[in-house]
């Protein structure tokens, strides 16, 4: 089977230094591109995170301090990414909840411009959990029959990833093998910010989907509690979530003039 493309998609996945979006970077990144025509190209790159990669971590994908003391830091390649991004769709395993908000705050970070916003997103573990409830070995065991070797290694997650989007697509009739559908087919939410703190309601209203505002529009309850914003923040928030918060914010003050 081939994807039913009308942009190129952009297959990734991240190693990192914990799973904090906030605060943890990336060591390695992995992307294949499909172009629609069926043409890919892959890339692999280490990164210097800047920060010692905790043991815990190390254990997990295999990169200590020594494997990235001499590799670009991200703000040396993210003008690079985002150039090979631009126009594309974006796809991985938990990639909506993980993946890409991390990514985002690295690009905030490095001050590089990109709008993911305007991306559709299909995460292949979304898809696998509503079907079939496992992990990205076991996917790859049940929908290609073979084991995944060197597990937790961007590049073969990546691939993995690919692979297992491919089979899901010959296995489910339901499943239209079509960008839009598989992207909002694999959210659980329309978020608002990457990090789901806030989230559209059926109307198509922004609200909080955190903490005692959860389920209350962010317009109110800047209204009503004005120092929301503030606490927020200076807050243990992604950038990307207060950026989102200071636009909905700035969108009220103008349309009161």
């Amino acid at each position: 089977m081939k994807l039913n493309l009308k942009n190129p998609i952009v297959f990734f996945d991240l190693e990192t230094t914990g799973t904090n979006i906030n605060s943890d970077r990336i060591v390695e990144i992995c992307y294949l591109k499909i172009y629609p025509n069926g043409n890919e190209e892959s890339k692999t790159m280490r990164i210097n995170p800047g920060m010692h990669i905790p043991e815990e971590a190390s254990a997990v994908h295999g990169i200590y301090d020594a494997d990235v003391a001499d590799c670009p830091v991200f703000k040396e390649v993210a003008r690079n990414i985002a150039h090979d991004i631009e126009g594309c769709d974006l796809a991985g395993f938990n990639s909506n909840r993980f993946d890409i908000p991390l990514l985002a705050e690295e690009f905030l970070r490095a001050n590089v411009d990109i709008d993911l916003g305007r991306r559709k997103f299909v995460d292949v573990q979304v898809i696998f959990h509503k079907m079939e409830q496992r992990t990205l070995s076991a996917a790859y065991k049940f929908y290609c029959g073979k084991n995944l070797e060197d597990a937790h290694t961007a590049e073969a997650d990546t691939r993995a990833t690919y692979e297992v989007l491919m089979a899901q697509l010959d296995r489910y009739p339901d499943l239209k093998n079509d960008i839009a559908f598989l992207s909002d087919y694999s959210s659980f939410t329309k978020n608002v910010d990457f990090a789901g703190r806030m989230v559209y309601d059926d109307k198509g209203v922004e609200v909080f989907n955190f903490g005692k505002y959860k389920g209350m529009s962010v317009t109110e309850v800047l209204k009503r509690d004005p120092g929301y914003y503030s606490w927020m923040l200076n807050s243990d928030f992604t950038l990307n979530t207060k950026a989102m918060l200071t636009k909905i914010r700035l969108r009220e003050l103008t349309q009161k003039k």
